[in-house]
């Protein structure tokens, strides 16, 4: 197991981070101190924009590119309960995991500076602002040329959907994609009591709800996990007047490209069909956000490797895919890697993620920080 100082030093620093998060985008003062952190392990600093971070460290041989990730932003909620490290940022709150996730990489980084004798390849520590927002922050870095020199590239997610004690992943699609979209409908308004002389967008709405769930049945293979819902309706100003228009807010999640292509194109041509039958005009907008997340079956294969070698056969669990999002994904489009799940599921750790009451099982920071140390001294 990991040297226990290195984890009593992440499990302060999580509760460091956790008593003082910052949202997505903002995380200026967190960069701060994982670059005194990261300064201090005499671990090189590339030039990349904050409030991102990103170190480099030389290996023995250096013919090869590790990269591991974390994320560090927070989320826009108010904490709940009586934890002694409860946020002090009134309505901001590290209720995913992502303080865990920055404490774990900074104590690997810790490792490795005082092992690289025994790492052969080049290592890349990313530390990502704004994976929970939309333009995401590891598209931004994608774009900027992080991946260019990176041969492989790997990160965890500390998860309370499976149970502590487990580690996994899945080869192949494991997290969905994320695109919101709008609605809008137009058609003409009037009084209530004389509908035949409007046209009602309000009604239009409902058959036009009703016919997105035909693409999920009827259009999408179902074999490709595909998700649309609707979460808003916005219409009309007052109980007896019919108004000129209504807005469909929602969202899409799906494990594939290609059932996103195919919702696009099925939602705009349902929603102009039915909107110009009943003389309205329809008109979809869509929100891009994240791409699905897909792991390499290759290197899910080594983590798998390594998971199975290190804590025994018992731990490794295949998990199944889930329709969350995550903007790691972005990465995996560019080069192969993985994404791997962290079980914590139990009393500690007994909220979901986005939970007012949420909270990280700090026992499970070993096996996380050892899982990444082992990846990287196995990497050929």
């Amino acid at each position: 197991m990991m040297n226990e100082q290195l984890v009593k030093k992440a499990i302060e620093d999580r509760r460091y981070l956790h008593q003082h998060p910052e949202l997505s985008g903002e995380e200026y003062e967190t960069c701060k101190f994982i670059r005194n952190r990261i300064e201090a392990l005499n671990i090189e600093i590339l030039d990349f924009q904050p409030p991102s971070l990103i170190g480099f460290v030389k290996g023995t041989k250096g013919n090869k590119t590790v990269a591991l990730r974390a994320d560090i932003d927070a989320l826009p909620i108010t904490e709940e309960g009586d934890k002694t490290y409860i946020s002090k940022n009134p309505g901001v709150a590290h209720m995913c995991g992502h303080d865990g996730h920055t404490a774990i990489l900074l104590a690997v980084a810790e490792w490795i500076s005082k092992n690289t004798q025994d790492i052969e390849p080049n290592i890349v520590l990313i530390f990502q602002s704004a994976e929970e927002i939309s333009p995401s922050g590891a598209d931004k870095l994608v774009k900027q040329g992080i991946l260019k020199n990176v041969d492989a590239i790997f990160g965890i997610h500390l998860w309370q959907g499976i149970d502590k004690g487990k580690i996994g992943l899945r080869p192949g699609p494991m997290m969905a994609s994320v695109d919101d979209f709008e609605i809008t409908i137009q058609g003409y308004g009037g009084h209530g009591s004389m509908p035949h002389e409007t046209v009602d967008p309000i009604y239009i709405a409902t058959h036009v709800i009703q016919s997105l769930q035909s693409i999920i049945s009827r259009k999408v293979n179902p074999m490709d996990p595909s998700v649309i819902s609707v979460g808003k309706i916005e219409s009309g100003s007052t109980y007896n007047i019919i108004p000129d228009s209504a807005k469909i807010i929602g969202t899409i999640r799906t494990l594939s490209p290609e059932a996103v292509r195919t919702i696009h194109s099925q939602m705009v041509q349902l929603t102009e069909g039915i909107c110009k039958a009943f003389g309205a005009i329809g008109k979809v907008n869509f929100i891009t956000g994240t791409p699905p997340l897909v792991n390499d079956p290759k290197e899910s294969e080594f983590v798998e490797s390594i998971i199975r070698s290190i804590f025994g056969n018992e731990v490794f669990e295949l998990v199944n895919p889930v329709m969350g999002s995550e903007d790691f994904s972005y990465y995996l489009q560019e080069k192969p890697g993985a994404f791997i799940f962290v079980g914590m599921n139990g009393e500690k750790s007994r909220y979901p993620h986005h939970h007012p009451k949420f909270d990280i099982d700090e026992d499970v920071f070993s096996e996380a920080i050892l899982l990444l140390t082992e990846i990287v001294k196995n990497y050929k």
